[in-house]
This record gives C-alpha cells, sequence and structure tokens, in this order.
C-alpha cells in the first residue's frame, strides 16, 4: 500500500530545488544558466505556497503562487531583453566579463 503524500514530501522537494538553484546562481557564469537558477528558486517558493495553502485549506497561498509566476515572467522577459542588448553590445553572455559600470 502507498502512503500518501504530506507536505514534508513538498517541503524536501522544494528544498531540493531550492538548493540545485542556489548553487547554480553561485557557480555559473553564463548569464542564461543563471536566469534558469532564479527560475527554479522562485519554483521551489510557488511549491511552498501551494503545499501550505493546500494543507491548510487557504487559498490564499495559490492566488500569491500565481503572483509570484507572473513577476518571473516579467523578470525573464526584462532580464532576456537586457541580455540580448548586452550581447550585442560586448559579444558575451558571462557573468564575468561584463564590466560596464566599471570606469
Amino acid at each position: 500500500m502507498l502512503e500518501p503524500i504530506t507536505p514534508v514530501h513538498f517541503l524536501l522537494l522544494s528544498a531540493a530545488l531550492l538548493l540545485v538553484g542556489t548553487i547554480g546562481v553561485l557557480t555559473r557564469r553564463n548569464i542564461v544558466v543563471i536566469l534558469m537558477s532564479i527560475e527554479l528558486i522562485l519554483n521551489a517558493v510557488n511549491l511552498n505556497l501551494v503545499a501550505f495553502s493546500r494543507y491548510f485549506g487557504e487559498p490564499s497561498g495559490q492566488v500569491f503562487a500565481i503572483f509570484v509566476i507572473t513577476m518571473a515572467a516579467a523578470e525573464t522577459a526584462v532580464a532576456l531583453g537586457i541580455l540580448i542588448a548586452l550581447f550585442r553590445n560586448r559579444q558575451t553572455v558571462f557573468a564575468d566579463e561584463i564590466d560596464l559600470l566599471k570606469w
């Protein structure tokens, strides 16, 4: 007989997503991979919001998760637009080679 899925299972999956996303942000040089890692972190947050919303029977967590998804889509669109502009100017997508604010 299968064990029912509890909020602990969702929290473990969310912690794994958060860990992979954080490692990706801290260790990668490619800006596209860094953006994907940030999306993983935001998906971990959404998983927590939906899991606790379902556990407590309160729909506000699911509504807030939709707002987080909307914010993540806007962040991705703006970041990719900036990335395309930087690539046209610098011919690179590596974070440590982009030094536009240095004199």
